[in-house]
This record gives C-alpha cells, sequence and structure tokens, in this order.
C-alpha cells in the first residue's frame, strides 16, 4: 500500500505543470499543538501526574478533476511528535470505536520508531485520510473510496454520528477522520437527498462493516432526514429535525439502537436511546449562545457502574463514550474584538453533578493564521481506589476522574 501510495505521487509530480494549469488544487495547512494533561493517578493514594505533548501536524489536499464527469481528492497527514513517555499510558478520555477499523487496508500509521518499537518521547506519524473518486452525473454523485462520512445537528453530541465522530474533548476537530466506503447522493427536488452507502470493515469482514440508507427533506419551514443504518451486527433508526422558532435555531437529533440484531449468535442486548435537543441564538454580530440537552439510555446513573457499563455495545460497536445518562451542554462565542474570539463550554452530567469544562481563546493574528490557548478541566468528586490493599477504580462523578488539559495552538494555512 505504501509503495503503491508512492508511485502514485510520483507520476503527479513528474506531469508536465500546465498539464494541471486549470484542473489541479492543491492546498493544506500546519498546525502545531502544545499539550500538557494533569491527569489522576491511582495507586495507595490519589496523585496528580503532568504530562506533555508537542504534536505537529503538516496536512497536503490534492484535488484534480479529470473531467466534468470525475474528479480525484487526496489529503495526506504527517505529524512529528515529541511527548513525555507516559503520555499515553492512561486512557481517561473514552473514545469508542476506533475509526481506523473503518478501513479495508491502510498505511502504517507509525513511520518511526518501526510499529513494533516503543515510541518513547519521540515518533513520527502518517494518515492517508482521503482517497476517493467522485463520479458527477445529472442524476447522482457517487463516491469511491476513503472519505468523510458523517450526519447530525447536534452541537455537542451527535446520537447519528457514529462511524467516525469526535469526543467532546478532542482539540481539532477541523477533518473528519476518513473512512473506506462506497457512497451515493441522489437530489431530490430543491433541498431533498437520497443518500446510501456501504462503509468497509477490516478485510471486508461483513460484521466490522456497515451498510446505510438515509434521506432528507424540507416540509413547513422544517429540515428532516430518516436514517436506518446496519454497522457491526446492530441496527440503528434515527430522525433529525431543525427548523426556526421565533428567531432561535431548534434540533432535535435521536438514534434508537437494537444491538446484535444480525448476529448469528443469540447475543442480544438491551436496546438504547439517545437524544439530543437545543436551541441556539445570535444576540448580537458579536455574541452567539446555545444549550443542548443529551439522553443516552446506553448510560448508568449509578456512578459505580461506570466501569462495569464499558462492555455494552453502545461503547464497544456504538461509538458512545460518555458514561452518564443525562447531559446539559451550554455554549457561548463571543467575539472579543475583530479578530479575537472567546468561546466557553461546559459538559453537564447532570446525576453526578461533575463538569468537564472547556474555554479557548482564538486570535487571528495575520491572513490564514491562527493562535489560540485553551482548556478543559474536569470538575468533580475525584476517583478514589475501592480499598486499602486495591488500585481498582471507584468513580463517584464522571468528570471528576478526567485529565485536566492545558493547550496551545498555531495553524497556518495555504
Amino acid at each position: 500500500m505504501q509503495r503503491i501510495f508512492a508511485y502514485v505521487l510520483a507520476l503527479i509530480v513528474s506531469l508536465p505543470p500546465n498539464l494541471f494549469a486549470e484542473s489541479l488544487q492543491v492546498s493544506g495547512y500546519y498546525k502545531s499543538f502544545f499539550t500538557i494533561l494533569n491527569s489522576t493517578s491511582l495507586s495507595e493514594s490519589v496523585t496528580q501526574k503532568k504530562s506533555f505533548m508537542a504534536s505537529n501536524q503538516v496536512r497536503l489536499n490534492v484535488f484534480y478533476r479529470s473531467t466534468d464527469l470525475l474528479s480525484f481528492s487526496t489529503s495526506y497527514n504527517l505529524s512529528p511528535r515529541w511527548q513525555d513517555g507516559a503520555f499515553f499510558e492512561e486512557d481517561r478520555l473514552y473514545t469508542g470505536v476506533d475509526p481506523t477499523s473503518y478501513r479495508l487496508v491502510d498505511l502504517n500509521s507509525q513511520i518511526y520508531p518501526h510499529e513494533d518499537d516503543s515510541i518513547g518521547n519521540f515518533g513520527t506519524f502518517q494518515n492517508l485520510d482521503r482517497a476517493f473518486a467522485t463520479i458527477s452525473t445529472e442524476i447522482m454523485d457517487v463516491y469511491i473510496g476513503r472519505q468523510a462520512v458523517a450526519w447530525g445537528s447536534g452541537r455537542v453530541l451527535n446520537p447519528t454520528d457514529i462511524l467516525a465522530p469526535f469526543t467532546f474533548s478532542a482539540l481539532d476537530t477541523e477533518d473528519r477522520f476518513g473512512i473506506d466506503a462506497l457512497r451515493i447522493r441522489i437530489p431530490v427536488g430543491t433541498m431533498g437527498e437520497f443518500d446510501t452507502g456501504y462503509v468497509l470493515g477490516k478485510h471486508l469482514v461483513f460484521n466490522k462493516s456497515a451498510f446505510f440508507c438515509r434521506s432528507q427533506s424540507n416540509f413547513m419551514e422544517t429540515d428532516a432526514s430518516a436514517l436506518v443504518m446496519v454497522f457491526r451486527n446492530n441496527l440503528l433508526i434515527g430522525f433529525d429535525f431543525v427548523r426556526a422558532i421565533g428567531g432561535a435555531g431548534f434540533w432535535l437529533e435521536s438514534a434508537y439502537v437494537f444491538p446484535n440484531t444480525l448476529a448469528d449468535e443469540n447475543q442480544l442486548s438491551d436496546k438504547y436511546l439517545r437524544a439530543s435537543v437545543g436551541l441556539d441564538y445570535s444576540f448580537s454580530g458579536t455574541t452567539y449562545g446555545f444549550v443542548e440537552y443529551h439522553f443516552s439510555q446506553a448510560g448508568t446513573e449509578n456512578p459505580e457502574d461506570y466501569f462495569a457499563n464499558l462492555i455494552q455495545p453502545a461503547y464497544t460497536d456504538g461509538a458512545v463514550y460518555l458514561m452518564g445518562r443525562h447531559y446539559l451542554a451550554p455554549g457561548m462565542m463571543y467575539q472579543v474584538i475583530s479578530l479575537i474570539n472567546l468561546s466557553v463550554q461546559p459538559l453537564l452530567n447532570l446525576v453526578d453533578r461533575s463538569i468537564f469544562f472547556s474555554a479557548q481563546i482564538e486570535y487571528n493574528m495575520a491572513q490564514d493564521i491562527y493562535l489560540s490557548l485553551g482548556s478543559l478541566i474536569g470538575i468533580g468528586q475525584r476517583p478514589d481506589t475501592m480499598s486499602h490493599n486495591s488500585t481498582a477504580q471507584k468513580f463517584d462523578s464522571e468528570f471528576g476522574g478526567y485529565p485536566d488539559i492545558y493547550f496551545s495552538s498555531l495553524r497556518i494555512y495555504f
């Protein structure tokens, strides 16, 4: 796979420049993140442990239109990282399904050191994040290859977005993780669409793959969509509604999942509903706010059961990572001056009353250059050990066990 990709790049570079003058578009960015993670370590007593990571990422996007019918898109990321060796030893932020599992084949993500060697304090990683062809006809668009596939109107939590979702703690949410799929999108009327596709699991294993059908339409000034998806032998039925109410925007996104419906063995688990409902409003030209409530039947209302519940299909297959049932996510964005923006967004677990608080200030220091400072802080009762002779974790709150994250970022686009 790596050799094929190298040959393709070499072929593109060797072709005459005037051949691509009007059909080739190249863009990308450089991003640098410096992150300090203050995590809770359980040993004989609860202690604080600081780790750091300096991560750099260069992304190159190449778009080539061969004809009006056919075009190609490719994106490649190269990421050298310097980090405390213990940075990834503790996984406090549960991320659900690994999105690379929805890739048929892939490059070795770790370039240096070799995949079989430990990373230590330095590593270089790569990601072929987009590699797809688009066939555009009068009646449909067909996408073949590695691409982004996502839906949902929720501002913070999207019940229908389960293939490669972002978590609340994700620092870089600009580009969706690419997955391998065959997708067909057919316009219906002026504002409607029928969208269907097959998402390839590793080695084309059916019970690691997904299939979806989604329709979208507009009626009575409401954007409505319905989704049916089979993923990893689970069945999902989802609905999404978006409309204006007065001067505010309203959304309701929901998904009902029937786990292991297509499994050969009798492995049926409890069905679960997830839903997000919210309102947003622009108070002025400089202030925007929203509030979203999220319900997750997959979670539990008893903090002592948080870890035991993680073996359920919602967490192993359905990309659920929050452990409770009821959440409130208000948010505010304020333009301090024309080049400086401030955003504040807490996520509240309404049952155990813990909070994961996010704040970020961004400065547009020059054209296509942005500097940001931010933090994500877990607030709540800290975890404890089950007993004096045990290191097993006992949570009295969800976000009280999350690490505090402080970061700075520099983004340069070209």
